[in-house]
């Protein structure tokens, strides 16, 4: 994997929520086929699953209400329509959740394969947020990404 132009970091926020602009990135991006081959086998599943879970709205629709227009917020108050409201309390501790993934949890000993697997030992990686991150050229670290 590499930089992957007009898809941003997992930690850029919409609505008070990490990685939902992402996930749209990835929806737009594969539709209009600028989504690099190593992508396509995530799109739906793992993060997108969890996200779409979480605002209780299948991926299928999801995708299907992304490529159909509107901006980022628009379509997050669409989905919150269809899959119910949010608490900014219930977005905090989501986004939370998510950017920890993989530090010290049962996902930690598949992120330590991942690390090596992409050449990225002695990052100080310790999410899978900052896995992608490094992964695609940005250091989160160095940025305090989780602070946005």
């Amino acid at each position: 994997m590499s930089n992957v132009p007009g898809l941003r970091s997992c930690y850029d926020k919409t609505g008070g929520l990490v990685y939902f602009g992402r996930m749209l990135d990835k929806i737009r991006l594969h539709a209009a086929g600028k989504l690099p081959a190593d992508y396509h086998a995530n799109v739906g599943i793992g993060f997108d699953a969890r996200t779409c879970g979480f605002l209780r709205v299948p991926h299928e629709e999801l995708k299907a209400r992304t490529l159909a227009g509107g901006t980022d917020e628009e379509i997050l108050a669409w989905a919150l329509e269809r899959g119910g409201p949010r608490t900014e309390d219930e977005r905090n501790v989501w986004s939370r959740f998510m950017t920890k993934i993989g530090w010290r949890d049962d996902r930690a000993p598949v992120l330590k394969q991942r690390i090596a697997e992409y050449g990225l030992t002695g990052k100080p990686i310790e999410t899978f947020f900052d896995l992608n991150e490094y992964d695609e050229g940005r250091d989160p670290v160095g940025t305090q990404a989780w602070l946005k």
